[in-house]
């Protein structure tokens, strides 16, 4: 394993990542969101950017995310708070497994901590970053075999024409998308941030019928 900043690259086997360990290393130079912002000088990202990522030779999972929420980009540690907690729940794994870069890659769609609003709510991930990073760090780890899109953002990008009117609908349609012949094929997920409580209350059948899919895919392709 080797780390570029808050970028991790795994499943190396002991012979080196090379390509990888590159593109590792640019993402975490990366300062797009704060040297050029898309929509001009009062849209700069207002803190420092540090990308947090894990990208893996090996991993046949790929968790794709929204952006790092503020205990994340303090961390430098993906999904270390609650929804990670709770993903970590849903996926039937535990923390040393779900940090093991040769079992599962974590690419959010925005590799940085956006901020928040007025709301004091994450905002959105930031626009510049997807359509620069997202092909190259796909077209990297061409041995993943599945895309765990969490959220709407992940879903749009991974599903494309094929994503729902709404989230909801989205997930509540998934073996349409996962039975697909598709490579790799993606499992969409609502975010698991507690504030989704009352969303997993009115959709009992997330966790009967979506989970105990999610639960075997992992099984199959992480151990």
């Amino acid at each position: 394993m080797s780390r570029h900043g808050a970028v991790v690259v795994g499943g190396d086997d002991g012979g080196g990542s090379g390509a990888l360990d590159a593109l590792a290393a640019e993402i975490a130079a990366c300062r797009l969101c704060r040297d050029h912002p898309a929509k001009g000088e009062a849209d700069r990202l207002p803190h420092e950017p540090l990308p947090v990522a894990v990208l893996s030779k090996t991993a046949r999972i790929l968790i794709a995310g929204q952006a790092p929420g503020l205990r994340v980009h303090q961390s430098g540690l993906p999904f270390n708070d609650a929804s990670g907690d709770r993903l970590r729940q849903w996926m039937g794994v535990d923390r040393e497994a779900f940090y093991d870069p040769a079992r599962f890659a974590i690419v959010p769609m925005g590799l940085c901590f956006p901020g928040y609003d007025a709301q004091n709510h994450d905002l959105p991930p930031r626009r510049e970053c997807a359509p620069h990073w997202r092909q190259k760090i796909m077209a990297a780890m061409p041995q993943v075999e599945l895309v765990l899109a969490i959220g709407q953002h992940a879903q749009a990008y991974h599903l494309g024409s094929r994503r729902k009117a709404s989230m909801t609908e989205t997930v509540a349609h998934w073996r349409d998308t996962f039975l697909a012949n598709d490579s790799p094929r993606v499992l969409p997920l609502p975010h698991p941030s507690w504030r989704n409580s009352a969303w997993l209350k009115r959709h009992p059948w997330f966790e009967e019928n979506v989970l105990p899919q999610l639960r075997r895919s992992v099984e199959m392709l992480s151990f």
